[in-house]
């Protein structure tokens, strides 16, 4: 089975959040299945640095008109044997900034023909037209930035050519344009309807992975059933509704390579998973790298998040002098909405011994915040399926999160019932307000000082196995239906 998987960001070549997690770990992991993988992205100056063995393996011309020529860059991430082929376009990618924002954080104004060269792209090299030997029996595209290949599959008619697995890691991003790309891009006119990619007087990039697509997943049980309501579907709902028969929600996993407390490189003091002397020396050195004071028995709360009213960091703010009222320190890490990370600044400048913030993204500080933090605050409103819990159990941290998405799939609250079974490995909250929030913070500082049986709660996490393994064998068995059924049989 060849599989050709094509994301925007791919840890660590590119990295925003959890999307780039995903599209290493779950390609990595179909390849030690024994499946024939390829992931495609955009040639951003890192992923071109960072890229091992890199060669030209073919070009394409300009197939948009933007005045340079795309060259399909082969490669494979370090470390492994996975192959990577980047799409080297200058004009498009090679820019100071991240993948989707400028250094000032404004979108770039050209994203509509960067996501829409990395759509053609992939839906090219999926067809009997590729000028590459390798063709795939799945194309598997990730979010809005690669919602145009079906599409384009579509649109080139029903030639031999991959079957179509559209994966929504966030549907509140929905990759909306001004119709006149269309055109732009040499997309049939006659798609742009209400039955194509037309979305409020938009051309939608997420619209067309869903409607045009063979089969359609997100990443937990619960936000697939989420999605297909109004409070979740971003006006979505009734589309992904008509097609419930073709969604599955499929909870992700955690990479434990890269989340290893034995051998993670970006923490003080590499530990065996479990060791409470070996989490309180990283802990001591967190507060001391923090510039916040050492206070035995004192809870550090961690956040590793985006500062977005999404991700509940408004609650955060709301409840904040109640937790630091309780004794509790805390830490946060993110980047996001100008207000919010102002706000946290300021919090942090009043209350120099109990509150740190870090503006911005860093892979080696949101790992030493794990190993180093009690506890992680995860308010998000609503959260697809959220990888930070995973880590946190790994590393003998305990997430206070709300119930939803895979949040509701994977916490378990701690309770009477649930801490004698020993199931309780987190604390949770149903309704989405800063009372109920900071009741769950109270219950889980409250508890911390009894070690026995917080142990417990700490030891139950530990246990939880969410290793790719498991997710990868869904999708094998979702790759194989599909094949099946489509009777795909590319040469």
């Amino acid at each position: 089975m060849r599989v050709l998987f094509t994301s925007s960001e791919v840890f660590p070549l590119a990295k925003t959040g959890g999307l780039a997690d995903v599209s290493s770990a779950l390609p990595l992991a179909l390849a030690e299945a024994g499946r024939d993988v390829r992931v495609l992205m955009p040639g951003y100056p890192a992923a071109m640095a960072g890229l091992v063995d890199r060669h030209e393996l073919s070009r394409l011309g300009d197939p948009l008109g933007v005045g340079g020529e795309t060259i399909l860059i082969e490669g494979r991430l370090n470390g492994s044997h996975l192959k990577v082929w980047l799409l080297d376009c200058p004009v498009l990618y090679d820019r100071d900034g991240g993948p989707y924002q400028d250094s000032q954080g404004r979108d770039w104004p050209d994203n509509g023909l960067r996501f829409g060269l990395l759509s053609w792209a992939a839906a090219l090299l999926s067809t009997d037209a590729s000028p590459v030997a390798w063709r795939p029996h799945i194309l598997h595209c990730n979010d809005w930035q690669t919602g145009l290949a079906p599409a384009w599959l579509a649109a080139w008619g029903p030639a031999n050519r991959a079957g179509t697995v559209f994966t929504i890691h966030n549907i509140a991003y929905q990759g909306r344009f001004a119709p006149d790309l269309v055109a732009r891009l040499s997309l049939p006119p006659e798609m742009y309807d209400i039955n194509g990619f037309e979305y409020y007087d938009n051309l939608s990039f997420l619209k067309a992975g869903l409607f045009y697509s063979d089969r359609l997943t997100t990443v937990s049980p619960r936000y697939a059933r989420e999605i297909q309501t109004p409070a979740f579907g971003y006006g979505m709902e009734g589309l992904l509704a008509s097609r419930a028969a073709d969604l599955t929600g499929i909870l992700n996993g955690a990479d434990y390579q890269v989340w290893d407390t034995g051998t993670d490189p970006h923490i003080a003091h590499p530990f065996p998973r479990g060791d409470a002397t070996g989490k309180a020396a990283n802990k001591a050195a967190l507060l001391e790298e923090l510039g916040l004071a050492i206070r035995p028995g004192a809870p550090l709360l961690v956040v590793v998040t985006r500062l977005t009213e999404q991700k509940g960091m408004d609650l955060l703010l709301a409840v904040l002098p109640a937790i630091l009222g309780l004794g509790a320190q805390v830490a946060v890490l993110g980047t996001g909405d100008h207000d919010l990370e102002e706000a946290f600044k300021a919090a942090a400048a009043a209350h120099p011994d109990q509150m740190a913030v870090r503006i911005g993204y860093s892979e080696q500080m949101a790992h030493r915040l794990m190993a180093g933090g009690d506890m992680l605050l995860i308010p998000s409103r609503f959260e697809p399926c959220g990888l930070t819990q995973f880590y946190a159990f790994r590393y003998g941290t305990v997430p206070i999160g709300h119930v939803t998405g895979g949040l509701a799939d994977t916490l378990i609250d701690t309770g009477y019932d649930t801490l004698m079974t020993g199931t309780a490995n987190a604390f949770v909250f149903e309704h989405s307000n800063a009372g109920a929030f900071q009741w769950a913070i109270e219950r889980a500082v409250a508890l911390f000082a009894d070690t026995e049986r917080w142990q417990r709660i700490v030891e139950a996490g530990l246990a939880q196995d969410f290793s790719w393994g498991r997710s990868a064998e869904r999708y094998q068995a979702l790759y194989t239906e599909l094949i099946t059924a489509r009777k795909v049989n590319p040469a």
